[in-house]
């Protein structure tokens, strides 16, 4: 028997417009969409008054925590996290305990996955053996058993020729290296952005050079092999510069940044609690005003979260020894709402495409990543006119460190959609 669902009473975003409309779904696609729709006895039913129903977001970049820290987060309780803020399908990083770095750990995900998530979450695995830097890990096999990319997140891969080989064979590969760029030896045991607020504070101090030699590099790289790279979590200014030229030379780049960078800056750290140290760190205002402007333009191709979750231990300590990270799927597509699309920056649909539509041809995903016929009934249905505080006690991550606490954000996912399945639903 082909499972039905038919969202009614919705409005849909087409071609950066908001039209009346329902959506039938049936055997995880959608069919039709039309006003008026009428279900059979063989059909269930969501009533999307007053809600808009978006294509699921897509995640490229996020923190599981299994194996290894399960204590911080699993996949089961990732993936409803990510389900609660709106995403059908996530991608994981490799930093593990032990790393993903071979064919095996990536199928240990992709099962537990399978058996365990309400989302879609697909590998990531590791560019070098164990993130150390110095041996390829088995590009190819993880390939195989279904790795979407490889990544040393957390780590970068400083070796210039050994990080020139993983692109060559990433491409026979059929995959595509994502970039933690992060020059160790500049960045050091810094904690904050190297700045006025790092001085005020006494906070060791991280400098912008630090990520910026590093995406410079992976450019250089990518234009001299004509392949592409993969730059995560942009977060200066002179990133976003050197981005925009690499693209108008034509070189094969992407990137993506985090809501933690376009919506606060480093003022946060002046109250010292660890929550918002992250890495790469929160910037200046300049900086976040040119990550604004690079997604605006397109210079920068995605919203991605970078959850990172962890438990109180691992941040109630000194701010020089705390962990790095936030979490962040639930917050997302309010924070980029409020702090994008309320404040006149970018229309609905241009966040749309960064959460959505661009992440999808950056992975490659067919038929996904829109509210199209034909296309997989992956949606989220979100109430834009929804106002909530974030309290970090109610996420559904295990873990509560999130630098949005006690703010009030615009936009709040009622519904996610994946496959045809409700696998979420905002019951407060």
């Amino acid at each position: 028997m082909i499972r039905k669902l038919l969202i009614q009473n919705g409005t849909i975003l087409l071609k950066n417009k908001l039209v009346p409309a329902d959506v039938l779904i049936a055997d995880g696609k959608i069919v039709r969409i039309a006003p008026g729709l009428k279900p059979d006895r063989a059909t269930e039913t969501i009533d999307a008054k007053n809600l808009v129903v978006l294509p699921g977001f897509i995640d490229l970049h996020c923190h599981l925590r299994d194996p290894g820290q399960t204590h911080k987060e699993n996949i089961a309780s990732g993936g409803l996290s990510a389900a609660a803020g709106g995403f059908t399908s996530i991608c994981c990083m490799p930093n593990t305990e032990p790393c993903v770095d071979c064919a095996p750990m990536v199928s240990y995900i992709v099962q537990k996955a399978r058996e365990e998530s309400p989302v879609r979450v697909y590998p990531i695995g590791a560019i070098t053996k164990g993130r150390k830097g110095g041996e390829l890990a088995e590009l190819g096999l993880m390939r195989e058993a279904g790795a979407v990319a490889a990544s040393d997140d957390g780590c970068s891969v400083m070796n210039a020729g050994l990080m020139r080989t993983a692109l060559e064979y990433a491409a026979s590969a059929g995959l595509f290296l994502i970039s933690h760029c992060e020059d160790k030896n500049l960045a050091g045991d810094g904690a904050v952005n190297e700045g006025y607020n790092a001085s005020v504070a006494g906070l060791k101090p991280i400098p912008r050079a630090a990520e910026e030699v590093m995406v410079a590099r992976e450019i250089l790289l990518a234009e001299t092999l004509n392949t592409r790279v993969h730059i995560a979590h942009v977060s200066t200014k002179g990133s976003v510069q050197l981005l925009r030229e690499a693209k108008r030379r034509g070189v094969r780049v992407t990137a993506e940044t985090c809501p933690h960078y376009f919506a606060l800056t480093d003022d946060m750290i002046l109250t010292y609690d660890t929550d918002y140290k992250i890495n790469p760190p929160l910037r200046e205002e300049a900086d976040r005003q040119a990550v604004i402007a690079g997604l605006a333009d397109g210079t920068i191709d995605a919203i991605a979260t970078d959850h990172a979750p962890h438990d109180p231990d691992a941040k109630r300590v000194e701010f020089d020894t705390a962990a790095f990270g936030t979490v962040g799927f639930e917050t997302a597509f309010a924070a980029g709402y409020t702090y994008l699309v309320k404040s006149g920056l970018m229309t609905l649909g241009r966040l749309s495409e960064l959460m959505s539509a661009r992440p999808a041809a950056i992975l490659g995903f067919e038929k996904t990543g829109a509210v199209k016929a034909g296309f997989a009934a992956d949606l989220a249905l979100v109430n834009l006119n929804a106002f909530w505080n974030v309290e970090p006690a109610r996420l559904l991550s295990k873990s509560k460190n999130t630098v949005f606490k006690g703010m009030e954000l615009t936009g709040k996912v009622k519904y996610t959609v994946v496959g045809g399945l409700v696998a979420y639903e905002n019951v407060r």
